[in-house]
């Protein structure tokens, strides 16, 4: 009797003992959302996947991220809104949509302000930036803890080829709801049209607006290009998204949690350029040679003859954002364009 009583308090001791052992073993699970607006093809959707994967990975599965591509939790600025107000964990919206709650994300949408794309790079993976950037958020309902991407965006047209800004002039180009997208191209002499982004291929192909402006990928890949003939790789703008995060959720993670998530936020930039790049190399360029599209490639000169024409989107919005932050991302670009 005695013999079996120790035989069972040394099993209880040693399952015990294991159990507590067991990483998480007891810690509540918790799945959260995180949503943004990006096919499931594209890198944005893939560079969240890795995220949550990577955070799942070093929570030992104590936290969960279910990723929400295409604007299957709403649009962008619904999804900001939901985050403001607790009702959604993450998500990853374009500075042109946080601009309006921030005014200060309207800094990376500035035009043909990046020379090139290792130059931008740089730029938005400094850590000074980013910490001196990401300090607009909170006071606005947002813990910004990262970037997704989009791509640089072009244009596409069907009336004559850009070469120079006066090409534009006249031109209804669509563009996104944004202040500075607006104000873009009036300043170059087109007549911006905001429109949602599923009525823009019939409205391309009824002659309702003369062309658009998104990424390259996007354009081939909507079929954009098939009613548009004209492509000029103006590189205006690189749309980038910023990871937000509620804050009251942020609370209830640890530092050491806190910490894995922007581990998680590097880990996604990284694969969502690694695949969109992959995609216009084994993919949209084959479909441009394939369908005889006609690209323009604008020179130095070129780019720079509309990058003057920006002068006064510039003053404007160096007094938008703040010469502090203005003066600051100007200073890093010509730094990093020659380092």
């Amino acid at each position: 009797m005695k013999r079996a009583a120790i035989f069972l308090f040394l099993f209880a001791f040693v399952i015990f003992g294991v159990t507590a052992m067991a990483p998480n073993a007891h810690a509540k699970k918790i799945i959260i959302k995180f949503g943004h607006v990006a096919p499931p093809f594209h890198g944005q959707h893939q560079g969240c996947l890795a995220f949550a994967k990577y955070v799942y990975k070093k929570t030992h599965g104590k936290i969960d991220i279910k990723v929400f591509p295409m604007g299957q939790l709403g649009g962008e600025r619904s999804m900001a809104e939901q985050v403001q107000a607790g009702t959604l964990q993450m998500a990853a919206i374009t500075t042109a949509v946080l601009s309006n709650f921030v005014p200060q994300a309207a800094l990376i949408d500035l035009p043909f302000i990046f020379p090139n794309r290792k130059t931008a790079y740089k730029v938005l993976d400094d850590e000074q930036f980013q910490k001196k950037f990401f300090s607009y958020f909170p006071s606005k309902g947002f813990i910004a803890i990262g970037w997704t991407e989009n791509e640089f965006r072009d244009l596409t047209d069907s009336k004559r080829p850009i070469r120079k800004p006066s090409d534009l002039k006249g031109l209804k180009i669509r563009v996104m709801e944004s202040p500075i997208f607006l104000d873009t191209f009036r300043q170059l002499g087109a007549q911006p049209v905001p429109m949602p982004f599923p009525e823009v291929y019939n409205a391309l192909q009824q002659g309702v607006i003369d062309g658009q402006d998104n990424p390259l990928l996007t354009s081939v890949l909507m079929k954009f290009t098939e009613v548009n003939k004209y492509v000029t790789l103006t590189h205006h703008m690189l749309t980038e998204c910023v990871i937000i995060v509620n804050p009251d959720f942020w609370k209830t993670l640890t530092p050491s949690e806190q910490k894995i998530f922007r581990q998680a936020a590097k880990i996604c930039i990284k694969v969502n350029r690694k695949v969109n790049a992959a995609l216009y190399k084994n993919k949209i360029w084959k479909v441009v040679k394939a369908k005889h599209i006609k690209v323009i490639r604008l020179t130095p000169a070129e780019r720079e003859a509309f990058k003057k024409a920006m002068t006064p989107v510039y003053a404007k919005y160096k007094k938008i954002v703040g010469p502090d932050l203005f003066n600051f991302f100007v200073k890093k670009i010509k730094y990093y364009s020659t380092h």
